[in-house]
């Protein structure tokens, strides 16, 4: 990424938005490098990302000056009654990989962190099974084995909460982690925990879903990554990718064309959140170019 500020913007719509919030940036000597906007016509909803260079600003050559750009900022958003958040690419977001046995999801988003395409930090790797260990240990990475039983899930949770509190996490990734989070748990992480289901939601949620699809008969079958809210499978979509499929083929050959679907569609969800380009409204998000 480069070391550049990002500014993300909902509010109620209304006339001269954009130029208002362009006079506030070009006042504090913005070099603007990307701006995008949306409007929600049905809701009457505006949402905007706006990303500028942070190495100098345009007047004097001095670096641009996060905190005086928050001051001018504050009172225009509160006026506009705006939501928003500003980021700078220097924070590195600190991010907590949970799985279970199915580790194609958990290799693949390594490999792309070790790689630099994740702008991130990876302190934690928590599964409820051991077969992710070696892997936590090639890439330097602290590995916390947390077996969890019906009996046991309170307690469990309550140590993996503590686990992410030390490590200071923003955003926990599910990849393929099969146990399903308690209202409790993801209460702690509003629009915080992103998971990889392996189907075209809202087609074939919960469990088993290549053996529904399969029993089905579909030609199609796909991989969703999305927010975790407290209702199982049904959080705000971030993205979604398909394959098509024969009749020819059996449950086994769909999971192994699923693998990819799911690596694809994880990946997309989670470098989007770490580049701050989703903007997550109601049960739905706008996820910007």
């Amino acid at each position: 990424m480069p070391d550049s500020a990002v500014l993300l913007i909902d509010c109620p719509d209304r006339r001269g938005l954009v130029a208002r919030v362009s006079s506030v940036l070009y006042e504090q000597g913005a070099n603007i490098l990307h701006a995008d906007q949306h409007r929600d016509e049905e809701l009457g909803l505006f949402f905007m990302r706006v990303e500028w260079a942070l190495h100098v600003s345009s007047g004097n050559g001095a670096a641009f000056d996060l905190a005086a750009f928050r001051s001018a900022f504050t009172p225009l958003a509160a006026e506009l009654e705006m939501n928003w958040s500003l980021t700078s690419s220097a924070q590195r977001p600190r991010v907590a990989l949970f799985c279970s046995r199915y580790l194609h999801c958990m290799a693949d988003l390594l490999h792309r962190w070790y790689t630099g395409e994740l702008h991130c930090e990876i302190p934690l790797i928590v599964s409820n099974h051991r077969d992710v260990e070696p892997l936590a240990a090639f890439y330097g990475i602290s590995f916390e084995y947390v077996p969890v039983t019906i009996a046991s899930r309170d307690e469990a949770e309550a140590h993996e909460l503590d686990l992410l509190a030390l490590n200071a996490i923003e955003l926990v990734v599910l990849a393929r982690y099969m146990q399903v989070l308690s209202p409790r748990f993801v209460a702690h992480y509003p629009s915080g925990i992103i998971n990889v289901h392996h189907s075209f939601l809202p087609a074939f949620t919960g469990a088993r879903p290549y053996h529904a699809a399969h029993s089905r008969g579909v030609k199609l079958i796909g991989a969703t990554s999305h927010y975790v809210t407290e209702v199982l499978d049904d959080g705000p979509i971030i993205e979604q990718d398909v394959a098509r499929i024969s009749h020819r083929e059996q449950v086994e050959d769909l999971v192994a064309k699923g693998r990819d679907l799911e690596r694809v569609v994880l990946s997309r969800g989670v470098k989007w959140h770490l580049e701050r380009r989703i903007l997550r409204y109601g049960n739905k998000t706008v996820v910007f170019d």
